[in-house]
């Protein structure tokens, strides 16, 4: 792993407002001295996500998730500890100078550098193609047939890749990219799969290239739209997986909309990229839509970081429908509010906002329904209803989609209203929903287990030493005089756990009156010395009033603990039948040396 400076580390955190950068991914509010926030790690309904403006540090009392700005970072955007580090300091302006570099990780990260610079470069290159090749005039006509000019073209950076291939294999080779790299960035692939040698051929010919980005707002992907009817090829084509792009893990636009959804307090979920970008051209600048794949648990967590309420609006043939019950599922499960646009029968939000007008769409959004009424009201027109075997068939299917609600209570009040609505007992309805519960319980575990991050053990960490690593990273006087201790600390090493752990913040010494340089160092822990330390100082946030005192007093209870383990431990070797003379003697030797210790210690703890 790159090696970051751990001076470059504080500097970055010193420069690093914790409260000011979790407030810009999702809204924080204060709460007396600190501030508080749904937490985004997991699902809840009341805010136990808070953070300590003081220390610069977070704490979830829901999960246990907590951490610096950094840790913050690592988790919610998924990063190692370096890139998070860069993040931050491009954040603040910070250069940053790398010593020692791993090898192995160097090489991957300049392998996704590169990956993310030639998607740049070749999205720049499409752009100009569209917009000036005489070639292109028949994509610039499509776009001007879809309502779109010049200005949407540069706003979204949309492209034109050419019928001939060599046109951008050439650009790319002359930019110094390779054909491994070209292979790997998903643009191109091997005329024979394996065969190094057999040449490249370009995956997309005579498209509309719509640049897919991730939430840093890099371009990692396209979505190439078919220009000239091809039955042997789709309408859309993505990308292929790379190291940088997973179809299942992005969402379209959402670079441009986070901000949007948390001010209009709801996302607007399309079907397909041309009807979001549909909606942010008319306004609606709060739309996204997924990559042409079934909405997914990632793609639903994800939209849990912004928003509480998901509005959809998906093609009103039985493919959206199964869409938008799909969808669902997997918002409903964490816990996401659910309403559903209705558009006439073959419209979409692009055709319908060029047909009647932004203000029609606006009207419609206004009247969205919530999903299960949508359900109802639509299985209603289609006459699927007219019986008591019908509404009991469509009963039993509806209770598999309310099975996924988490909250008991919003899940009760919809049984009730469900079960007024189909005419059928409410009773039956609930057994019907709670059989449902029960068959998802273990699709529901695995779903969990995909999302959840990788355990990680804690270091054994005794209670005592988890409180002197306290005083030591928040007390001056006391970090400088366990400092001193350095005989006794180690005497009690091999006794207690923890120890490691306090003289590893010992012999770093990081400056106790600054929260950045206690972060910038706890952050160069190994992960399961600094979950052990989150667990037991969750709790400990102010100093006592005497911590040099408090520091005394708790080395004084270790000594003593220490020595009646070492005690124990002699008492237990003395009962062995096999003892030798010689080790016999040095036990007896140890046990005096021990109880002359122990009759000192006494009165320390008393």
């Amino acid at each position: 792993m790159p090696r970051i400076p751990e001076e470059t580390v504080e500097q970055v955190l010193a420069a690093t407002d914790l409260v000011d950068l979790i407030g810009s991914y999702f809204p924080v509010k204060r709460a007396g001295s600190s501030f508080k926030a749904l937490c985004p790690f997991h699902n809840e309904k009341s805010p136990s996500f808070h953070i300590n403006a003081a220390t610069q540090h977070f704490h979830c009392f829901g999960c246990g998730e907590s951490g610096s700005a950094v840790g913050f970072v690592m988790k919610y955007e998924n990063l190692p500890f370096p890139d998070a580090v860069r993040k931050l300091a491009s954040r603040a302006g910070i250069h940053i100078i790398e010593e020692a570099l791993d090898p192995a990780a160097e090489k991957s990260r300049r392998s996704r550098s590169r990956l993310i610079d030639l998607h740049r470069e070749a999205a720049a290159f499409f752009h100009q193609l569209l917009l000036n090749d005489p070639a292109a005039k028949h994509a610039r006509d499509y776009l001007k047939s879809r309502g779109f000019g010049r200005e949407m073209a540069e706003r979204w950076t949309i492209g034109w890749v050419p019928e001939n291939a060599r046109t951008f294999l050439d650009f790319a080779r002359e930019k110094g990219y390779s054909g491994l790299e070209l292979r790997d960035s998903g643009l191109a692939a091997l005329r024979q799969e394996g065969d190094a040698r057999s040449g490249l051929y370009m995956r997309f010919r005579d498209r509309l290239m719509f640049p897919i980005r991730n939430d840093y707002g890099d371009v990692i992907a396209f979505s190439a739209r078919q220009l000239r009817e091809d039955p042997r090829s789709g309408k859309y084509i993505n990308s292929p997986e790379t190291p940088i792009f997973n179809k299942s893990k992005v969402i379209f636009a959402l670079d441009r909309a986070r901000k949007h959804m948390l001010k209009a307090g709801y996302a607007l979920l399309c079907e397909g990229q041309i009807d979001a970008i549909s909606c942010h051209e008319a306004g609606l600048e709060n739309a996204i839509a997924p990559l042409g794949t079934a909405f997914t648990p990632h793609h639903a967590r994800l939209l849990r970081r912004y928003t509480e309420t998901i509005v959809l609006c998906f093609d009103s043939d039985a493919a959206g429908v199964k869409a938008t019950r799909r969808a669902f599922g997997e918002l409903a499960a964490e816990g996401l509010a659910v309403r559903v646009v209705e558009l006439p029968a073959g419209d979409d939000p692009d055709t319908f906002i060029r047909t009647h007008g932004i203000e029609a769409f606006r009207a419609r959004l206004d009247a969205a329904q919530g999903f299960f009424d949508y359900m109802v009201n639509r299985a209603s027109r289609e006459k699927t209803l007219a019986n008591v075997a019908d509404r009991s068939k469509f009963a039993r299917e509806l209770a598999e989609l309310v099975a996924t609600i988490t909250d008991a209570v919003n899940r009760d009040a919809l049984i009730n209203h469900l079960a007024t609505r189909l005419q059928i007992g409410a009773d039956e309805f609930r057994g019907s929903v709670d059989q449902a519960m029960r068959s998802l319980r273990k699709p529901a575990a695995s779903r969990s287990d995909e999302l959840a991050a990788p355990a990680v053990a804690l270091s054994p960490l005794d209670n005592t030493i988890a409180y002197l690593c306290h005083l030591a990273l928040q007390s001056p006087d006391a970090q400088a005089w366990l400092a001193e201790q350095i005989e006794t600390l180690i005497e009690i090493s091999p006794f207690l756990d923890g120890m490691d752990i306090l003289r590893k913040i010992l012999a770093r010494r990081p400056d106790a009156g600054s929260p950045s340089a206690v972060n910038a160092f706890t952050a160069t822990l190994p992960e399961a010395d600094l979950r052990a330390l989150r667990r037991d100082l969750t709790h400990l946030t102010q100093l006592p009033d005497h911590p040099l005192e408090a520091a005394a007093s708790g080395l004084n209870q270790l000594s003593l603990r220490a020595l009646k383990i070492r005690d124990a431990r002699v008492r237990a070797a003395l009962r062995d039948p096999a003892l030798a003379p010689e080790r016999l003697v040095a036990l007896m030797h140890e046990t005096k040396e021990i109880k002359r210790l122990l009759g000192g210690a006494q009165p320390a703890e008393q």
